[in-house]
């Protein structure tokens, strides 16, 4: 693996830019943390203001890319400045291997832009940190990213609770040659 942190991670994709995040994305944090759909299938991450925000970026991604090599990155346009959510790799202490995570704005849905950008992470992951398997977590209801995943080639492997009195979540898995 390379020196985490070293060079800022950048992906490209037909359509999209993979880019670190910054503190002066704060304002963007606070609206997509607080989407009804980020809360109900991802979680309440408290963040209501853009101090919050710069708390969840120090803390979350921008500490990620610095230990990791890798993290949530903001997703946008490549030939424009519109930010259109995030996507990234993503080490949890209760997974054996990293998780690939992905939110969008809703205006931004069902364009083939989560597909893309998520795709384009695991391939990163591969090329830039020899990673070979790549989790996917979700709640079981949560049909959208299910279906996000399955594109994705990833496979069902089991539903458990990652936390003690935690609501259980359906992971999947890729197991890349």
């Amino acid at each position: 693996m390379m020196n985490a942190g070293t060079v800022p991670i950048r992906i490209e994709t037909t359509r999209l830019v993979l880019e670190e995040f910054a503190l002066h994305d704060a304002e963007f944090i606070v609206e997509l943390l607080n989407q009804p759909s980020f809360i109900e299938f991802i979680g309440d991450r408290g963040v209501r203001t853009t101090a919050d925000a710069e708390r969840y970026l120090r803390e979350g991604p921008m500490s990620s890319y610095r230990q990791h090599g890798h993290g949530l990155l903001k997703v946008r346009l490549r030939d424009a400045a519109t930010t259109l959510g995030m996507c990234g790799l993503v080490r949890r202490d209760t997974l054996p291997h990293v998780d690939i995570g992905f939110a969008l704005l809703p205006q931004f849905w069902n364009a083939g832009y989560v597909t893309e950008a998520a795709q384009a992470a695991i391939e990163d992951g591969k090329r830039r940190l020899g990673l070979s398997t790549v989790l996917g977590i979700t709640s079981p209801n949560n049909v959208r990213s299910i279906h996000v995943l399955g594109k994705l080639g990833l496979q069902f492997v089991e539903e458990r609770s990652l936390a003690t009195g935690a609501s259980p979540v359906r992971i999947f898995a890729l197991e890349m040659p």
